[in-house]
């Protein structure tokens, strides 16, 4: 049994708007924490240039009202403890070089959200919050000034795209020097950001347990993107974009004539090769919607992660292998973080190359069983959202004060924090 932050105010920045087709960490994590805690999310800032662009398709239509300087911006979710924060448009300014005009406006546009901030805090007479930064580092000091009881850098990707780098390296280094905590979804990332933080923990991604129930469901249909698609399934559920190893996904898809390669997901452009689109068992279905990915994952006969292996994947955490294994679904995975087997056991396969991978599906295929399948749901039992807030729970309640932990905490725990040594 976990120790349980309960009766608290907290504050995420999360670096996904809450409505996004791709369901965020930091959502998952925001959830789970309204069930005790009174919880406010900020929807990621709108720019002035976003504003109009969206405005004019008329996709603007459940935040109108919510921009003006005048309004608290809170809109209700569907679990009574959990606001979302609609914040003022902000100005566009990534395109500026780093250097004072730009960090001068930045500030700007983080005094515009604590602003939004306030006038909750003074309306709900909110005295005292926990703070979470969840990756967004494009706005690294919202809370300056604000004086939360703690401030939590939520790490769970390196920054790698250059649209994110050009800012983002100096200010991410801002927000570790600021936070009183940091968590890491890898251990790779753990171990380069403790060298910033000495409170930096190990805390991994996890499934949304509700995805592996739902698609276990009896006479759920197939989805019917995939309806006419000849079976078996070979199935990646994901975004399509540098992190895949196409050289080894190729040879694989070449050497399996006889399988059907569903590739579920928005496409990165300019990484995938021009090839993939010839081939006759290769199949491109776009982004599938959130409340969809139960049918889609129904839908695999074998569901893969063909990561690259590299500096970059070694620090990838990912959410859909948990949700994979929650459906009870084979998965084969290349070797491209060690760290996983931790959380797997023997219940994945991790592949070095072509041939292996084409085994290990072929193997899938012929050998699964009941016993497996169940395996694999227990597993994923133990590392859901539900779980890691858990965990977190409890490295935010060493961190506060012996008075707030006291009125803050319920449920005693013998869980030992994940990593802080």
């Amino acid at each position: 049994m976990f120790m349980i932050l309960k009766n608290k105010v907290i504050v995420f920045l999360g670096n996904t708007r809450y409505d996004s087709p791709i369901q965020a960490t930091s959502l998952f994590i925001a959830r789970n924490f309204s069930k005790y805690n009174k919880v406010f999310f900020i929807d990621y800032p709108f720019t002035l240039k976003d504003y109009f662009e969206y405005k004019r398709t008329g996709k603007l239509k459940d935040r109108e009202g919510k921009f003006s300087l005048s309004s608290d911006g809170l809109m209700d979710t569907d679990l009574p403890n959990l606001k979302i924060v609609i914040t003022p448009p902000v100005l566009p300014i990534n395109f500026l070089p780093e250097g004072l005009i730009f960090r001068f406006l930045l500030k700007i546009n983080e005094q515009l959200i604590a602003s939004r901030l306030k006038h909750i805090f003074r309306k709900q007479n909110i005295q005292d919050f926990i703070y979470i930064n969840s990756f967004n580092f494009h706005y690294p000091e919202v809370v300056k000034g604000l004086n939360p009881s703690l401030k939590i850098y939520h790490c769970v990707d390196p920054i790698i795209v250059p649209y994110d780098k050009k800012h983002g390296l100096i200010s991410e280094a801002q927000l570790l020097k600021d936070s009183d905590v940091v968590i890491c979804t890898s251990k790779a990332l753990y171990k380069e950001k403790k060298l910033a933080n000495h409170n930096t923990y190990f805390v991994p991604n996890a499934a949304d347990s509700i995805v592996g129930q739902s698609s276990l469901t009896a006479g759920l249909p197939d989805h019917n993107w995939v309806a006419g698609i000849k079976k078996p399934i070979i199935g990646y559920l994901g975004t399509i974009e540098r992190r895949i190893n196409y050289d080894l996904l190729e040879k694989v898809i070449l050497a399996n004539p006889d399988k059907s390669f569903v590739l579920a997901g928005p496409v990165s452009e300019g990484f995938v090769p021009d090839s993939f689109r010839n081939y006759p068992n290769v199949h491109f279905i776009g982004a599938v919607p959130y409340q969809e990915v139960p049918q889609m994952i129904k839908t695999f006969n074998v569901a893969i992660i063909p990561f690259k292996k590299d500096e970059v994947s070694n620090t990838i955490f990912p959410i859909k292998l948990f949700e994979y294994m929650s459906a009870g679904k084979p998965v084969v995975a290349s070797d491209f973080n060690e760290d996983l087997k931790d959380f797997t056991r023997n219940s994945v396969e991790y592949c070095s190359d072509a041939s292996s991978f084409s085994l290990a599906i072929n193997s899938a295929l012929l050998n699964d069983s009941e016993a497996k399948i169940e395996e694999r749901k227990a597993l994923a039992k133990e590392n859901t959202w539900e779980q890691r807030s858990g965990q977190i729970s409890e490295i935010i309640g060493s961190h506060l004060s012996p008075v707030i932990q006291s009125s803050a905490i319920g449920e005693k725990s013998n869980l030992n924090l994940l990593v802080n040594n």
